[in-house]
């Protein structure tokens, strides 16, 4: 007799991955993905400069043991202990942003943008076409890209909520981003023709192919940009 373990998750349930419900007929699914988990840690959990600031506290622990007298051995010896709690600080955060971007799911589909979000909480987030005025897509040097979904007036999101998931810096006025994507201009060439066609909202305009050059940006004809 062979026994087969099996694995669940909250996320078993879901009728479409991503997705808290079945799409309702006419709409079709065109587009999904996460983020890349390194490129998410280095950027949304800053784990560069946290490592940065991490070397920086060694070094000076390092120094001050050598300015007190002690042999470049016990100095090196003392270090040793804040070398280790700094690689254990930074471990834990790389691997909270690789549970972040492994909970985390796209979706574009011919009516809105959904956001599957939250590693011990999960909830989505709908985007109708509707409701947003535009889209942003900016490239990376790792070869990344995210884009910001900027709502028209009156629709909020909650900046802490959806903590990574939103556009740095905008809390005034959050913007949910899909963020750290690996295909993002992908990703934004289908969002912007969706976004275009979706209830004849009328043409878009998109700026430079190049993600090295600016952004690309996606508006719905007769709105602000």
């Amino acid at each position: 007799m062979t026994v087969t373990r099996a694995t669940f998750s909250e996320h078993d349930a879901e009728p479409v991955r991503g997705l808290p419900a079945p799409l309702p007929p006419g709409e079709a699914l065109l587009w999904q993905g996460s983020p890349r988990w390194w490129s998410l840690a280095l950027d949304a959990y800053r784990v560069r400069v946290l490592a940065a600031y991490f070397a920086v506290i060694v070094a000076a622990r390092g120094g001050w043991l050598l300015a007190e007298g002690a042999s470049p051995a016990a100095a090196l010896a003392g270090c040793v202990g804040p070398a280790v709690f700094s690689l254990a600080c930074l471990a834990l955060l790389t691997g909270i942003a690789a549970l972040a971007a492994r909970s985390t799911v796209y979706t574009v589909t011919s009516r809105r943008v959904v956001i599957r979000q939250g590693i011990a909480l999960s909830s989505t987030l709908n985007l109708p076409f509707a409701v947003l005025r535009s889209a942003d897509l900016r490239g990376k040097p790792d070869g990344s890209g995210d884009i910001a979904l900027d709502p028209l007036p009156g629709q909020r999101v909650s900046y802490l909520w959806m903590w990574p998931h939103v556009r740095p810096w905008h809390w005034t006025r959050p913007q949910p981003m899909l963020r750290n994507l690996p295909d993002a201009e992908r990703a934004g060439s289908l969002l912007a023709r969706a976004f275009a066609s979706a209830d004849g909202r009328g043409s878009v305009r998109v700026g430079p192919t190049d993600l090295a050059d600016g952004p690309v940006t996606a508006t719905p004809a007769g709105a602000a940009p």
